[in-house]
């Protein structure tokens, strides 16, 4: 499920985290609003899925629950560790449990925390890691290979440079005309702390930036 999902990625540099990914609409009957890949797991911290989207709904309720809980009992923002453990806790246990499938998606979840901007690839075996740099879905292989190239030719890029590179790794393979109706990208930055997703004037501005 995850191999013929919409291609996502993230880029962690120095300054902060940007996620992006392809968004594919069935038809151009539907409403773009009501279909959303990248949100906020918690202020500091947000995710982008490739896969299935009912089962990335499950996870992102439990992620939020999880990070809400957290600020309750200690009136701070969840590490970014910590969050992507216990995610991954909930997809391995659907490995292994009785009368339950595993969870069709991968997740890259982006945020920033006493450690720094983070970046984590969360697999549906319950597997994770971080991330310099990483992409999942259909042409994740090309575009991991792409982002290689472009990672360690730019060894200091700040986070704008980051955000030229996603929307340029998303090109490479994309099936059609790149707009701002069919990708997303997520931003946190070491400034604010905030994790913002950028609205369609954003990205086109963007799109022209890297023409």
């Amino acid at each position: 499920a995850v191999g013929q999902g919409r291609t996502s990625l993230g880029i962690k540099v120095k300054e902060g985290v940007v996620i992006a990914t392809e968004k594919m609409t069935p038809s151009v009957l539907v409403d773009q609003k009501s279909r959303t890949k990248i949100a906020s797991l918690s202020s500091n911290c947000g995710l982008v899925y490739s896969g299935m989207g009912p089962d990335y709904r499950v996870l992102l309720r439990k992620g939020r629950k999880i990070a809400q809980e957290y600020y309750m009992t200690y009136k701070d923002e969840i590490p970014v560790s910590q969050i992507v453990r216990e995610m991954a806790s909930v997809m391995q246990e659907f490995t292994q449990s009785g009368g339950v499938r595993p969870f069709g998606v991968s997740l890259l979840i982006a945020g920033i925390d006493d450690e720094g901007p983070q970046l984590y690839q969360v697999d549906p075996s319950g597997s994770y890691f971080a991330w310099k740099a990483s992409a999942i879905g259909k042409h994740s292989i090309s575009a991991k290979t792409f982002l290689e190239k472009r990672y360690f030719a730019h060894k200091d890029m700040g986070l704008e440079d980051a955000v030229h590179t996603a929307i340029l790794t998303l090109k490479e393979n994309f099936e059609g005309a790149i707009t701002n109706e069919n990708i997303e990208i997520g931003i946190i930055s070491l400034k604010d702390k905030t994790f913002k997703t950028k609205s369609k004037e954003e990205i086109s501005d963007l799109l022209k930036e890297v023409e």
